[in-house]
């Protein structure tokens, strides 16, 4: 009988592998796979692009009417339109801010930016439990206000980076050290400019801040600074995001914050730095619960920055209901519960589960860039409607904190 101790002789003959080894040949593996789909997708010589509109689309996003936006082409007065193999109209979206902005010459209703005296709005976009939506609400949303004319900056504080992947880039290879906010935010000599990290985004009116994880390093550097420097210094961390952003508010309307699926320092610097908050729920039990911890930690953290003099006032703080499936009963009485415990913080309409915005995904799209056409119409235009209802309600609430009619 063979000792308990004893392996078989095919297992002694293998080399020892080190688990850390094992991982990060698998990392290496998968990066190298993902770096050959992507050049396939986004040959070295092209980028990503934004589909062009057809006109009523274009006209909708202006807020004029398809004939007008018409008469307006006959003119000669507006960037003339692409036609398609059909004769049809096409215009990109640096055409249709165009327009807007020649519309807004004569009637500052086209236009949406903020006013002097309006606050930069700052949202932060944040859940402790990962698989809640977070990411996909950020970029929805993003998206949606830079469609509307606002001057939108999007930033990724995710070290996982699913933010930026969904804009097109692959964070280990597309990043050099500092071009992640951590460059904006770090507390040695090594410190840059926020303008210097920002990138254009093929998403005209949607420029980004990229992620990856680098980003970790102020989980790190935030307790040595703060045991080095003593409790004098303790605001420097909760403050680091918003005085980064104050670098560069005079060139945006809204700044979407993509927070990481954790309550570390660098999320409080974020929560600290947004003017509004707005939390993703899945509605399942152990994601309700998983909340409920959550929402017990954040109030903790935020009672320590208040006595310390930090800023905890928002111009609004919503739940946003994900991955909704109206069918599912159990779903629909947990969002009942949730509107009944909460109220007017939920907001009316949920994000729903759809195939369309998964489809979108594979292809690292959303599906404010993918056409109806990709799709069965009935999947896209419901997937559509609940998308553009949930982002409209946020709009309607910036626009109600600039004091502006809805």
């Amino acid at each position: 009988m063979m000792p308990t101790s004893a392996k078989p002789l095919a297992e002694r003959d293998q080399p020892v592998r080190s688990l850390t080894r094992l991982v990060e040949a698998d990392a290496d593996l998968l990066s190298a796979q993902l770096q050959a789909l992507r050049a396939r997708a986004f040959p070295p010589t092209s980028q990503k692009q934004l589909r062009k509109f057809m006109a009523g689309e274009a006209a909708k996003l202006i807020g004029i009417s398809d004939a007008y936006l018409r008469h307006l082409s006959l003119e000669g007065t507006i960037p003339e339109a692409e036609k398609n193999g059909a004769g049809r109209r096409l215009y990109s979206l640096e055409q249709i801010h165009t327009i807007r902005q020649q519309l807004a010459s004569t009637k500052k209703g086209y236009s949406p930016i903020r006013a002097d005296g309006d606050d930069l709005q700052v949202i932060a976009v944040t859940n402790f439990k990962g698989g809640s939506g977070k990411t996909t609400t950020a970029a929805h949303l993003a998206q949606y206000f830079a469609l509307r004319g606002y001057r939108t900056l999007a930033v990724d504080l995710d070290p996982q980076a699913s933010l930026s992947a969904l804009f097109g880039l692959q964070p280990e290879f597309d990043l050099e050290p500092n071009e992640t906010l951590y460059g904006a935010i770090r507390y040695d000599e090594q410190q840059v400019p926020l303008a210097s990290i920002i990138r254009k985004t093929y998403f005209a009116g949607l420029d980004m801040v990229p992620g990856n994880l680098e980003l970790q390093e102020f989980e790190h550097d935030t307790p040595r600074v703060l045991a080095e420097r003593g409790r004098a210094q303790d605001r420097m961390f909760f403050a680091r995001v918003g005085g980064a952003l104050q670098s560069v508010e005079k060139n945006y309307d809204i700044v979407i914050l993509d927070c990481p699926p954790s309550l570390g320092y660098l999320t409080l610097s974020a929560l600290c730095a947004a003017r509004s908050v707005l939390v993703t729920i899945h509605p399942q039990m152990l994601d309700v619960a998983s909340m409920s911890q959550f929402l017990h930690m954040t109030a903790g953290l935020f009672d320590v920055v208040e006595r310390a003099g930090g800023d905890a006032d928002y111009d609004f703080f919503r739940y946003v209901v994900t991955r909704y499936e109206p069918s599912d009963g159990p779903q629909s009485q947990i969002v009942g519960l949730l509107r009944s415990l909460f109220e007017e913080r939920v907001l009316t309409n949920p994000l729903l589960k759809s195939a369309a915005i998964s489809d979108a995904g594979l292809t690292k799209q959303t599906l404010y860039e993918v056409g109806r056409e990709n799709f069965h119409r009935s999947t896209y235009d419901r997937a559509m409607e609940a998308i553009d209802n949930v982002n409209s309600e946020i709009e309607a609430l910036v626009k109600k904190a600039w004091g502006r009619a809805s």
